[in-house]
């Protein structure tokens, strides 16, 4: 029998277009700062800290706000507080209050915690919850809601311990929080408060990923992280006030997919578009945002991903601890993580054909240290990189709500600042050993961040020599990569005219390495005949510069001993799956240009695969990332998806009907209507029969 094929190598991923998404995610949530200015003075003057103080805490946006609000209501209402719920809505959000549902419920839950406190005053205060709140909203809430009423008054005579009683369901403190995720749901609608692109598009993907691991019986490379990422069960559904079971008039186009979207039943999806009033996007979001992540362990990719990519500065310029700020005035945020990016010194370079490559010689011999000194000497000043604040949460919205005094008086006492007014934690300050640590590495970080600017600008022989001058050896592992930065110098003497130059190059450095590497003939034999073409088409239209940089960043970082993010990890495969899925589905993702998910596959517009060998979209790719095989014996390969056959065409409205009536994926609805020649009326008649 013949061996199943080896696994496919996930194609590159646009890394611009998520450190966009990135920067993004980082700038709307507040969780960096504007660079260091390297000529402002820094003063110890209580002036200057107060300064320092109030830029460290940025103005917020309307949504960033809004989903602070959020999130103080639903830890107030996660530890019993309805009052200071109620109080938060009535001061921020009254509209919301306008729901009687959602009113009927908060006041519920307040007269069953007024009850759990067990006090007399508190039991007055249940009895008064009763009279003036609970019960007028009763009357007015849903047709259903004065037998609630009624139930709920037995909290009264059963004692919460008692698990047999009919009112055990109501005492549990799980309805806390199922409230506290109702009323998010709504909150967020109503706000219009979603999410940053980047943790709706994680969320969308990475369910895609799960469903298509289960569905195909593969397992997946990064299931221990995603499953710690995001979790399984979500926020309750917004409900409209009103309970109507007239027929949808919505597009079933539009039912179908979001139902498939989001892991909705139709009536599910149905529900959703009515609250969104038929907007399919809004009820998109809506749903994604129900989908519960682990924010502070996105907040850790992100801030590696950060460090990694040069959007903010290395570990030695991160503000630790700002994280206890808020639990130390019971703000109830969640906790930013910070990074642990430390060297890892060992070998990952899996597609080199080498050998060895050990990176113990350039970690430590001293000449290697020298030249990287030098080059940091010569390229330092030269990015000016963002500054990491970490989640302080509700922080700045908490001072200016709930605190009586000034915010700056607050926040001066609450916070230590060094000498530049940066935020500090005393207890979590380095030792001279781990700041010397911190900082060979963020010289490392800033070469390979310099190696990748100069290499987008193509200054391809600058980064040639200086690797070189840095490790001699790297070219000798990394010969496509070299074969890429002479192919960007070749080119640019030819669109210049120096044709005698670009010969030179290409005799000493691409034929040699094409001779030694049959798969670079012919990208050498295509690079070659630019020298009959005009020379105002020669350059841009050849390589792409900014998959090169990122693919040399990428053999850098190995070749020193720096990990990969894991975001990029979670991206490269889930992107990978996402595109497996929709051929099966055998459509257009209806919603991959919403998030942006297109952005991410467009590796480069503008290029040609006529220069782009297979071996560096490999390297690009990173086979760590690749979907292996589960016990089962299936895998995912590039060519285990289905292929429409051409002799029998469905009609899009024969797919929608069996889709609707049999409620099955598109994919199994088009494997069926091949079966019965496109008849969706016998498909449903031979199921049915």
């Amino acid at each position: 029998m013949d061996a199943p094929p080896p696994p496919q190598s996930p194609p590159p991923v646009n890394w611009d277009a998520l450190d966009a998404l990135v920067l993004d995610f980082a700038r709307s949530d507040c969780l960096v700062l504007p660079p260091t200015s390297p000529s402002s003075p820094s003063s110890p003057s209580s002036s200057s800290t107060t300064t320092a103080t109030s830029s460290s805490v940025p103005s917020s946006s309307s949504s960033y706000r809004s989903r602070l609000l959020i999130l103080r209501a639903r830890r107030a209402l996660e530890e019993g507080d309805v009052d200071a719920t109620l109080a938060l809505l009535r001061s921020h959000a009254p509209a919301a209050l306008l729901d009687y549902r959602l009113l009927f419920h908060l006041h519920k839950q307040r007269f069953v915690e007024l009850v759990r406190r067990g006090t007399e005053t508190d039991r007055e205060a249940a009895l008064d919850c009763l009279r003036t709140a609970l019960a007028p909203c009763a009357l007015d809430a849903y047709p259903e809601a004065y037998e609630e009423f009624k139930h709920i008054l037995l909290v009264l005579i059963y004692d919460k311990d008692d698990q047999s009683s009919p009112v055990a369901n109501e005492w549990s403190i799980k309805k806390r929080f199922e409230l506290a995720g109702l009323l998010s749901s709504i909150l967020r609608a109503r706000l219009q408060a979603y999410d940053p692109i980047l943790s709706m598009a994680l969320r969308y993907l990475i369910s895609i990923h799960k469903v298509l691991c289960s569905r195909q019986g593969i397992s997946s490379p990064i299931s221990d992280l995603i499953e710690q990422l995001l979790f399984d069960d979500r926020d309750p559904p917004a409900i409209l006030q009103e309970c109507s079971l007239e027929a949808s008039p919505f597009d079933e186009v539009d039912v179908q997919a979001l139902a498939h979207a989001v892991e909705l039943t139709r009536q599910g999806a149905v529900d959703s578009l009515k609250f969104a009033k038929g907007d399919l996007y809004q009820a998109f979001q809506n749903e994604l945002c129900r989908m519960k992540l682990d924010l502070s362990l996105l907040d850790k990719l992100v801030h590696e991903y950060c460090i990694y990519r040069g959007i903010v500065e290395g570990g030695s310029h991160v503000l630790p601890g700002l994280e206890c700020n808020s639990q130390s005035h019971n703000l109830n945020s969640i906790d930013e993580q910070e990074a642990n990016i430390e060297t890892q010194i060992e070998c990952e370079i899996t597609n080199n054909q080498n050998g060895d490559c050990s990176t113990s010689d350039i970690t430590h011999h001293d000449s290697w240290s020298r030249r990287l000194r030098r080059v940091r000497s010569s390229t330092s000043g030269q990015r000016r990189q963002k500054r990491w604040r970490g989640r302080v949460d509700d922080l700045g919205y908490a001072c200016e709500i709930s605190f009586g005094a000034d915010k700056h008086d607050i926040l001066s006492s609450a916070l230590d600042m060094d000498e530049d007014g940066m935020i500090v934690k005393p207890d979590l300050v380095a030792d001279s050993s781990l700041s010397d640590g911190r900082n060979n590495q963020d010289q490392k970080y800033e070469v390979i961040l310099e190696m990748r600017d100069l290499t987008r600008k193509g200054m391809t022989s600058k980064v040639v020599e200086e690797i070189n001058s840095i490790d001699p050896d790297f070219f000798s592992q990394n010969p496509v990569l070299l074969f890429q930065l002479k192919q960007v110098e070749f080119l640019k003497l030819v669109a210049s005219g120096d044709h005698g130059a670009a010969l030179r190059v290409a005799s000493t450095h691409l034929g040699p390495l094409a001779a030694s590497n049959q798969a670079l003939l012919k990208p050498l034999k295509e690079t070659l005949v630019t020298l009959i073409q005009p020379s105002e088409d020669v350059l841009m239209k050849a390589v792409s510069l900014p998959v090169l940089a990122s693919s040399l960043q990428i053999a850098m970082s190995r070749r020193l001993g720096i990990e990969e993010p894991q975001l990029m990890k979670i991206v490269r495969t889930t992107l990978h799956t996402h595109s497996e899925w929709f051929r099966l589905q055998m459509c257009k993702d209806r919603f991959e240009h919403f998030l942006q998910i297109d952005s991410l596959k467009e590796v480069d517009p503008s290029m040609g695969s006529r220069y782009m060998p297979k071996a560096l979209t490999d390297e690009c790719a990173n086979g760590s990332s690749q979907i292996t095989t589960c016990s089962s014996g299936k895998g995912l390969h590039e060519g285990d998806s289905p292929q429409v056959l051409s002799e029998v065409s469905c009609d899009e409205n024969a797919i929608l009907k069996v889709m609707e009536f049999l409620a099955l994926p598109r994919a199994d609805a088009i494997q069926l209507l091949m079966q019965y020649n496109g008849n969706a009326e016998a498909v449903i008649q031979q199921i049915f029969s």
